[in-house]
């Protein structure tokens, strides 16, 4: 797999010997997000008005998972808390034993509809 900066200076990666030559984009960084939504939201709309737009949904989601503990958003996904519960695990660099706490993550699903889409 090759892995390197375009010409744009986003990451890509593409499988070389595949016998295609295409590159993927790794991920939209949050620059590029506020950016898209800016466009979205019409000329007259700043950057600022843009990121202040970003902030509130990402901060509305963190509130509703933290409160919920599910964030569900139709046609889009459903941001969710996961537990993991205590397990065995072995220090990679000795091997020995330890012990791994039990631990929250939020995992997300996306719907159907978006999945369609892709």
């Amino acid at each position: 797999m090759a892995l390197g900066p375009g010409p744009d200076g986003v990451l890509y990666f593409g499988l070389p010997n595949n016998g295609v030559n295409s590159n993927t984009v790794l991920a939209m960084n949050k620059a590029e997000l506020v950016e898209a939504i800016q466009k979205a939201l019409g000329k007259d709309a700043t950057k600022r008005a843009a990121e202040d737009a970003l902030a509130a949904v990402l901060s509305s989601i963190e509130k509703g998972v933290k409160k919920d503990k599910k964030v569900q958003i139709i046609g889009f996904g459903t941001f969710e808390v996961k537990k993991r519960a205590a397990r065995q695990g072995r220090n990679p660099k000795t091997g020995e034993a330890m012990k791994i706490a039990a631990s929250k993550s939020v995992g997300f699903k996306a719907s159907s509809t978006l999945k369609a889409g892709l």
